[in-house]
C-alpha cells in the first residue's frame, strides 16, 4: 500500500486544531462551563471528550469529523433519536445549546468544527451469554424500528451494495491500497463475494428499508444493571452513537450483536428476534442478508481505513493495516464468506 510519511494537506489533519483550549473555548460557547478536566474516549471516525463541568455532571462532546456528514444529515440523526427519547426508548440524544443570539440547536459550531454535546451515560457491555439480556435487546431494537419504519431519512444514505461493496472496492483499486503481487487474487475474491452478496439479496427479495441505528454491536449499547439504575438512569440497555444510522434493511441491527458458532448465533438469533416481534414485525427473508451484510461490512472497513490513513490517529492505532498479510488475511475471509453465503440462513422457515 501507498501510504504517505506525513500529512499532505489540511485535509490529513482534521483535528489538528482541535486542542483542548479550542475543545473548553467550544463548550463554553455553548454555556457549559467546564472545569479543565478532559478525558479523550475511543473514537477515530470523530472525536469524544468527556468533559468535566463545574458543580454538574460531566458531558460528552463529539466533535464531527469534517466532510463526512452534511449539516442536514447530522441534525436529522439527531432528530431521529429525540423521537425515540420522547417515546421513553433508551436512546442517548443530544442535547439542545444556544450560541450567542441563535435559537437552541442541537448542531454547534466553534473556530470551524461542527460538535454537539450528551449526556453522558455509565454501563457495561451486555451480557449477551444471557437469553433474557437477548429478548430484552430484541425488544428495544424492535420498538426503534417501528419508530424508524415511520418516515424515511432524507439526508442520509441507504445500506446497499454499490455504497458498501462497489465504491469502497473501486476506492482500494484507484488509490493503489493492495500490494502488487496480491492485487490478482484480491481482486477476484472481491469480485466473487459480490457476486454472491447479489445473489443473497435476489433471495432475499424486495425487503423494506427503515431508519437503523446502523452500528448495532455490544459496544454501543450500555447496559444498567437494576442494583446501579439509581442516579444512573432506568435498568436495562441503552443505544448510544447512532452516527453511522442510515436507511437498510432490520437485520442490520441485529446480526452484529450475534457471536460463537452457527449454533450458538441460531440460538441468539432466536431469542433477539422473540423480543423483536413484540414490536415490530421481522421480515425473515432477510435473514438471507446476514453473511452478505457482514462481507459488506468488511469490505467497507477496509476502504475507511485506506480513506482516513493520512489522518495521523490512524497509523498508531492500525499499525498492520497495509501490510502483505493484512491483504492476505483479507482475501482469506472473503473465501470464508463466499461459501457462507451460499449456506441455507441462521433461521430458515420450512
Amino acid at each position: 500500500m501507498q501510504t504517505p510519511e506525513a500529512p499532505q494537506s489540511d485535509d490529513d489533519v482534521p483535528y489538528a486544531g482541535l486542542t483542548p483550549e479550542c475543545i473548553l473555548d467550544a463548550l463554553e460557547s455553548a454555556g457549559y462551563f467546564p472545569d479543565g478536566r478532559l478525558l479523550a474516549l475511543n473514537s477515530y471516525e470523530n472525536r469524544v471528550w468527556q468533559v468535566g463541568i463545574e458543580d454538574a455532571s460531566p458531558i460528552i462532546a463529539k466533535f464531527y469529523r469534517p466532510g463526512r456528514w452534511s449539516d442536514a444529515a447530522i441534525v436529522e440523526e439527531h432528530a431521529f433519536v429525540q423521537q425515540l427519547a420522547d417515546t421513553e426508548i433508551p436512546a442517548v440524544p443530544a442535547l439542545r445549546a444556544s450560541q450567542g443570539a441563535g435559537l437552541p440547536t442541537t448542531l454547534l459550531t466553534h473556530e470551524g468544527f461542527r460538535f454537539a454535546v450528551f449526556p453522558r451515560c455509565g454501563g457495561r457491555e451486555p451480557a449477551l451469554e444471557r437469553r433474557e439480556t437477548r429478548e430484552w435487546l430484541g425488544r428495544f431494537i424492535g420498538r426503534i424500528h417501528a419508530m424508524g419504519a415511520a418516515t424515511p431519512y432524507q439526508a442520509r444514505p441507504t445500506l446497499d451494495i454499490e455504497s458498501f461493496g462497489i465504491a469502497p472496492r473501486d476506492y482500494l483499486l484507484s488509490h493503489e491500497c493492495i500490494p502488487a503481487e496480491l492485487l490478482a487474487p484480491w481482486r477476484a475474491a472481491v469480485d466473487l463475494a459480490l457476486d454472491a452478496v447479489r445473489r443473497c439479496y435476489d433471495r432475499a427479495g424486495d425487503v423494506r428499508l427503515l431508519r437503523l441505528h446502523g452500528d448495532c454491536h455490544r459496544g454501543n449499547v450500555l447496559w444498567i444493571d437494576e442494583e446501579d439504575a439509581r442516579g444512573r438512569g432506568t435498568p436495562g440497555p441503552h443505544f448510544v452513537d447512532f452516527d453511522d444510522s442510515r436507511m437498510g434493511p432490520a437485520v442490520q441491527d441485529l446480526w452484529m450483536l450475534l457471536e460463537g458458532d452457527r449454533a450458538a448465533m441460531q440460538d441468539q438469533l432466536a431469542d433477539i428476534v422473540a423480543g423483536y416481534e413484540d414490536f415490530a414485525e421481522f421480515d425473515t427473508r432477510e435473514l438471507w442478508l446476514v453473511e452478505a451484510l457482514r462481507t459488506l461490512r468488511l469490505l467497507h472497513y477496509s476502504a475507511w481505513l485506506a480513506s482516513r490513513w493520512r489522518d495521523p490517529a490512524f497509523p498508531a492505532a492500525f499499525p498492520w493495516f497495509g501490510t502483505a498479510r493484512y491483504w492476505q488475511d483479507r482475501i482469506l475471509e472473503l473465501r470464508e464468506q463466499i461459501a457462507l453465503m451460499d449456506e441455507p440462513p441462521l433461521w430458515a422457515t420450512a
